[in-house]
C-alpha cells in the first residue's frame, strides 16, 4: 500500500477527492475530510447533500469512482463492508439490521467468528458481551431476545457489533431519530466512553442542537461538496445553517396570539385493533379552529393508526369522530373529505403522490371532478394550468416544467405539492403527518410556516410528528402517544424535556406528577 505523507500524525482517517456519481447526479464531488483519533467528528447537510453516500462509500456499500481513503496513514481499498470490519470501521444505519427473534449475544455474534475458528462458544461470547456492555454501562443482558428492548436499547446493540469487532471508528447514521430524551443523553453518555477510549465517531444528524452539544468539529456539505469545517466552539445555529443552504434560516417562530374558535374534529373513545392486537386504546381529544394539537410520540406508537382512522382508512372498534356536527365514524375517505378535512400523509411518495404523474395530474387526485376543474367529464386544461401556476408560486416549488414527472422532483419539492394541494382546497381541519420527515433545513423551515399560516387563518391543524422540537415549536397543546394511548396533554414550555421523555416512555402524566409530589 502506498502511504500518504499528507496526513497528520493524530490522523486516523482521511478522505480525499471521493467522486461518486449516479445517473444524472454527483452525489460526492471532491470530497476531503479528516477525522482524527478520539474525536467525534460531526456531518452536517441537507439532504441529499451527500452525507450517507460517503459513508457507504467508506464502509464498502458503494464503490468510489474517484478519490483515495487513507487509514492510519496508509491509501486502502474498501471494497465491501467485512474489509471495512477488518480495517476497524463500522456503520449504525438508520434502519437497525437485527433479527427480531435472535438474543442480543446472537445477534453481536452473528457475522463475526471472533478469532473462531469452526464453531462458535456461546458461553464465552456471552461473557465477552457481557463484560464489553458493563464496561460502556449498557446494562443489557446477553440472552435477552430483540423484539423485548426498546428502540433505545436496540440501538445500543448495533453499537455492541461494532465494537465487538474491536471497531476504532464507528459512524452513527442519524442515530437519535428513534430515541426518547433520556435516551438521546444516554447515547451521548456512550459516545463520550467511546472517544475517551482512544476510537473516534462520525456522528451524522440534521438536529443541530444535537451536534453542538456531542462534537468536537464539524464538517458541512452542500451539493456534495465541503463547505465548511469548523470546530464547534466556533459554531453556531446561525453559521451552521446557513452553510448548509447558503442562507439565513428562521429557526424560532413567532407565533400570533392564540385565537381559539370552537371544536371541529372531535374524536371521542376510539379503539382500534388489528387481529386481536389493539393498535388505539380509547383516544380522545379535540382539535379547535384557530389551534395546532401536536400528537408526539416515538414512531410506531400508534401515530399512523390514528391519523388513518380519522381519514377513513382504518375502521374503528368504538367510539366516535366527528367535523362539525357530521358523525364521520367508518364512513368513506370521500365523505370525510367533503366535509373538510384534507390530509398530509407521512409517505408522500407512497402515499400522497402518484410519481409518475405530472404535477398538474397530482394536484388534481382528490378534486378531478370538481366543477372548477371539469365539465361534464372533460378536464379544463387552461384552469388546471392557470391553478397549479399559482399553486408553484404561493408554494414555491421549484420545477422546470408542469409535464415533468413529480418522482424527478426533491423531497422538499415533492412535499411542498402535497402540502399545495392539500392546503388550497381550503380544508376545516388539516392533518399534518411527519411533515418534514427528510426534508432539508429551508423545506422544513417553509413547510412549518404554512402550518402557522393555516392555524391564523382559522384552520384546525392536527400535528403529528416524531420531531419533538417541532411539535413543541409550532403547537399550541401537546398529547403524547404511547403504543396507542395518550399519555397526557402538555403545553409547551410548561413542563420539561425530562416530564416529556417520561410519558414517550409510557408514563402516564397524572402518575409523574404524583411522583413529584411524594
Amino acid at each position: 500500500m502506498a502511504e500518504s505523507n499528507q496526513t497528520s500524525q493524530n490522523s486516523l482517517l482521511k478522505l480525499d477527492g471521493i467522486v461518486k456519481h449516479f445517473p444524472g447526479v454527483r452525489a460526492n464531488d471532491g470530497i476531503d475530510i479528516e477525522v482524527n483519533r478520539g474525536e467525534v467528528l460531526a456531518l452536517l447537510g441537507e439532504n441529499g447533500a451527500g452525507k450517507t453516500t460517503l459513508m457507504r462509500c467508506l464502509v464498502g456499500l458503494y464503490h468510489l469512482d474517484a478519490g483515495h481513503i487513507y487509514w492510519k496513514g496508509e491509501e486502502v481499498s474498501i471494497h465491501s463492508p467485512a474489509k471495512a470490519s477488518e480495517l476497524g470501521i463500522g456503520m449504525v444505519h438508520q434502519q437497525f439490521s437485527l433479527i427480531p427473534t435472535f438474543t442480543v449475544a446472537e445477534s453481536v455474534a452473528l457475522g463475526s467468528y471472533h478469532n473462531r475458528k469452526f464453531k462458535l462458544d456461546l458461553d464465552t461470547t456471552k461473557k465477552e458481551i457481557q463484560d464489553l456492555a458493563d464496561s460502556y454501562g449498557f446494562y443489557i443482558h446477553p440472552d435477552v431476545r430483540i423484539d423485548e428492548l426498546s428502540m433505545g436499547a436496540r440501538q445500543r446493540v448495533e453499537i455492541l457489533k461494532i465494537l465487538y469487532r474491536n471497531a476504532e471508528l464507528l459512524v452513527l447514521d442519524e442515530p437519535t431519530s428513534v430515541l426518547t430524551p433520556q435516551e438521546v443523553q444516554d447515547l451521548f453518555r456512550v459516545v463520550h466512553q467511546i472517544v475517551s477510549k482512544g476510537r473516534s465517531v462520525v456522528f451524522i444528524s440534521h438536529k443541530l442542537d444535537e451536534v453542538m452539544e456531542i462534537s468536537d468539529r464539524i464538517t458541512v456539505l452542500r451539493d456534495g461538496k465541503v463547505v465548511g469545517n469548523l470546530p464547534v466552539k466556533e459554531a453556531t445555529p446561525k453559521k451552521l445553517s446557513t452553510l448548509m443552504v447558503g442562507r439565513e434560516v428562521l429557526f424560532d417562530f413567532k407565533k400570533k396570539e392564540l385565537s381559539k374558535g370552537e371544536p371541529v374534529l372531535q374524536v371521542n373513545n376510539i379503539s382500534v385493533s388489528n387481529e386481536g392486537i389493539a393498535q388505539l386504546k380509547n383516544v380522545t381529544f379535540q382539535v379547535s379552529s384557530g389551534e395546532i394539537l401536536g400528537i408526539a410520540g416515538i414512531a410506531g406508537n400508534g401515530q399512523d393508526k390514528l391519523v388513518q382512522t380519522i381519514a377513513g382508512l382504518l375502521k374503528t372498534d368504538s367510539g366516535t369522530i366527528s367535523i362539525d356536527d357530521n358523525n364521520l365514524t367508518n364512513t368513506s375517505p370521500q365523505r370525510i373529505k367533503e366535509c373538510g378535512l384534507s390530509y398530509m400523509p407521512a409517505d408522500r411518495r407512497g402515499t400522497g403522490l402518484v410519481l409518475s404523474m405530472n404535477i398538474n395530474e397530482n394536484f388534481l387526485l382528490r378534486d378531478y371532478n370538481a366543477p372548477q376543474f371539469s365539465n361534464n367529464g372533460f378536464i379544463k386544461h387552461n384552469a388546471v394550468q392557470q391553478f397549479t401556476n399559482d399553486l408553484i408560486k404561493s408554494f414555491n416549488i421549484r420545477v422546470a416544467s408542469q409535464k415533468v414527472s413529480v418522482g424527478t422532483l426533491s423531497g422538499g419539492n415533492q412535499q411542498k405539492v402535497v402540502a399545495a394541494r392539500e392546503i388550497s382546497r381550503d380544508p376545516k381541519v388539516l392533518i399534518a403527518e411527519q411533515p418534514t420527515m427528510g426534508l432539508d433545513v429551508s423545506a422544513t423551515e417553509y413547510v412549518r410556516s404554512r402550518l402557522l399560516e393555516e392555524r391564523d387563518q382559522g384552520t384546525a391543524v392536527l400535528l403529528v410528528s416524531t420531531e419533538l422540537n417541532e411539535v413543541l415549536s409550532i403547537s399550541d397543546r401537546v398529547l403524547v402517544m404511547f403504543r396507542g394511548e395518550i399519555m397526557g396533554e402538555i403545553i409547551p414550555g410548561q413542563v420539561s424535556i425530562e416530564t416529556i421523555g417520561l410519558l414517550m416512555a409510557g408514563q402516564k402524566l397524572e402518575s409523574i406528577k404524583d411522583e413529584a409530589e411524594k
